[in-house]
């Protein structure tokens, strides 16, 4: 279902401080990815999207990405939902590039990112 509710974005405070302290992380350009696998969850993935302020100063740029970003997880999470099978993560997705792609060009990094967070979380978990 291409739904993005509330229940599936991450705002809880002690959750994200933890995630930045002991989560997994990699990059897959124009993106760094933070990852850790809960328990207590209703929703098999919650996500945060951040876009630096250092890097876009006009808020108008920075809800634009995002706008971009959370359209292009929303169509295509069914993709990392089946990658982790019964297992529940929170992840923190951050915008690293200088420069603003357009929506085409986010999917298909966004697409990218995701199957590869799937291959990470199976790979972490077996090991």
């Amino acid at each position: 279902m291409q739904t993005f509710s509330k229940n599936e974005r991450l705002c809880s405070k002690p959750l994200i401080d933890k995630l930045i302290q002991k989560g997994n992380s990699f990059n897959g350009f124009p993106f760094k990815i933070s990852w850790m696998e809960i328990q207590e969850s209703t929703v098999p993935v919650k996500i945060l999207i951040s876009v630096p302020k250092r890097k876009f100063k006009k808020a108008v740029d920075r809800n634009r990405i995002k706008r971009l970003i959370r359209e292009a997880y929303r169509k295509n999470k069914q993709v990392l939902i089946d990658c982790l099978e019964e297992k529940k993560i929170i992840f923190l997705l951050v915008y690293t590039s200088k420069t603003i792609i357009d929506y085409t060009e986010t999917e298909a990094k966004i697409k990218e990112v995701l199957i590869r967070l799937g291959n990470e979380v199976k790979h972490y978990c077996e090991n």
